[in-house]
Formats: C-alpha cells, sequence, structure tokens
C-alpha cells in the first residue's frame, strides 16, 4: 500500500471534550517546541471553531486564521488570548 493510499488522520477528529483538547495541549507543550505547541493550538482552535474562537478574542477570523498557520510567529499576548478564548489557563509549575 501506498502512503498516498492510507486514509487521511486529522487530530480535530480525536479532540471531543475539553479534557482531551486539555490533554493534547499539554503534551505539545510539554515537547518543548514553540512551533509545534503552536500548530497543537491551532488544531484545538479549529476543533473548537475558528469562527467562535476569534469571536471571544475580539479578533476576526480571518486574522486569527493567519496567526494558527505554519511559519506564523504570533505575539505572545495573541497566544494568551487564543489559550484563554478556548477557556484554558497556562501555569507554571516546578
Amino acid at each position: 500500500m501506498k502512503i498516498s493510499e492510507l486514509p487521511k488522520w486529522d487530530i480535530q477528529e480525536h479532540l471531543n471534550s475539553q479534557e482531551d483538547m486539555l490533554e493534547f495541549l499539554n503534551a505539545a507543550l510539554d515537547e518543548g517546541d514553540p512551533d509545534f505547541f503552536l500548530t497543537a493550538v491551532g488544531d484545538v482552535v479549529k476543533a473548537m471553531g475558528a469562527k467562535n474562537i476569534a469571536e471571544r478574542m475580539g479578533h476576526g477570523d480571518k486574522s486569527l486564521y493567519k496567526s494558527i498557520k505554519p511559519g506564523a510567529h504570533p505575539r505572545y499576548d495573541t497566544v494568551f488570548k487564543m489559550i484563554q478564548a478556548l477557556g484554558f489557563k497556562l501555569h507554571v509549575t516546578h
């Protein structure tokens, strides 16, 4: 079987609850790669509905999509607003 013949797997189809999303974001954060974490945030935003999240942030959905596209380098305040709009909080622990 060729790779192109494999069924497409989309993480968004598996983010069915806030707990799933929380665990996914924490696992992505544990990787220590900011780009990977931002990709995960984007996946959760899309799973919850980007338009809804953009409204909660006070942004347009096009602006939000620019912030979560691969290679984007959103400002900290934008990421912070996304996390809040998703209904989550970031904590620093030891």
